[in-house]
């Protein structure tokens, strides 16, 4: 109570903030780290949510399209399906294998 007193009047103290909770990010980070190993270097991955999470993989080279489909069924025990190849929005020197993210 004494404490209260001692503040300057009209003075408000902020909420304690609340605990920070990173299960998702954690987890999408853990995926982003499975793919880069997997990956090429210059790859680039996104990830986008519609009720489901997709991920993207975009790269310059016809082969890695090739590669970087083989190995997708074999990570993460079957963490990635529904792989197909489609066209990358403003990069059109890129090939993008789009897949689904069991999470």
């Amino acid at each position: 109570m004494e404490e209260a007193r001692s503040r300057p009047p009209g003075s408000v103290e902020p909420f304690p903030g609340a605990p920070k909770n990173t299960a998702v990010s954690d987890e999408l980070n853990r995926i982003l780290s499975m793919l880069r190993e997997a990956c090429p270097a210059d790859a680039h991955i996104s990830f986008d949510f519609d009720g489901r999470l997709h991920a993207h993989i975009d790269v310059r080279k016809r082969e890695e399209v090739t590669a970087v489909e083989t190995l997708l069924p074999m990570l993460g025990h079957g963490l990635f399906h529904d792989i197909n190849r489609g066209g990358t929005p403003h990069h059109p020197f890129y090939h993008r294998v789009s897949f689904l993210v069991d999470r």
